[in-house]
């Protein structure tokens, strides 16, 4: 059965994610793992996602600063909008999630799209399969949207270009604290984006 998925969603989508490239995540005032003082180290630009439009596909990234701990020494991050170990924003994330309550991982890949979102099969699996608790979620368009994308759309909708939306209120709107209490560990990817598939997918391609 297929999901039909408004445009008006996927522009507000694109709009939401689009007003967060190039913000910038810097808060942190003492070591997450020690509470000792932290001095800057660098900004490490990180994904949040890659969307799709008419203009064609855009990776909406943004910026992260990394601190060093005069203390324990540990390269601490400020807050951003990710779970751990995950390669794309917390929003995103949460749409796995609630996608796959209700479809298989290929179907609820193909509604991303729909949306704007490009997020392959494997990686919705992935996500879908992290252990993060319940994700709230509101049924609009005959879809589950998660609390947290809702959110970061009433944020950043309306909102002028020039100004670049704040950090914290990102961070509030997906959900997350605004002080990280773990050390900064580069990223684990859950598996190979894009290289995953199983006999599930082998399956679907043999019945269409």
């Amino acid at each position: 059965m297929q999901v039909p998925v408004p445009p008006m969603l996927a522009d507000l989508v694109a709009t939401s994610f689009s007003a967060l490239d190039g913000v910038e995540f810097s808060d942190l005032s003492s070591c997450p793992e020690c509470g000792g003082e932290v001095r800057g180290h660098d900004m490490k630009k990180r994904r949040f996602a890659v969307i799709k439009t008419a203009k064609g596909r855009t990776e909406i990234s943004v910026w992260v600063r990394r601190y060093y701990c005069t203390r324990c020494r540990a390269l601490c991050s400020a807050p951003a909008p990710f779970y751990p170990d995950t390669r794309v924003g917390a929003p995103v994330v949460d749409l796995c999630r609630v996608f796959a309550r209700e479809y298989s991982f290929s179907r609820a890949a193909r509604v991303l799209a729909a949306m704007g979102i490009v997020l392959d099969r494997g990686s919705v699996r992935n996500y879908a399969a992290l252990e993060l608790g319940s994700i709230p979620s509101i049924e609009l368009w005959g879809l589950h949207l998660p609390g947290s994308l809702l959110s970061l759309i009433s944020l950043t909708i309306g909102r002028s270009q020039v100004t670049p939306v704040p950090g914290a209120e990102v961070l509030a709107a997906c959900g997350l604290p605004a002080a990280d209490r773990a050390p900064l560990h580069l990223p684990r990817s859950p598996s190979k984006e894009g290289d995953e598939r199983d006999e599930e997918e082998e399956n679907e391609k043999r019945e269409s």
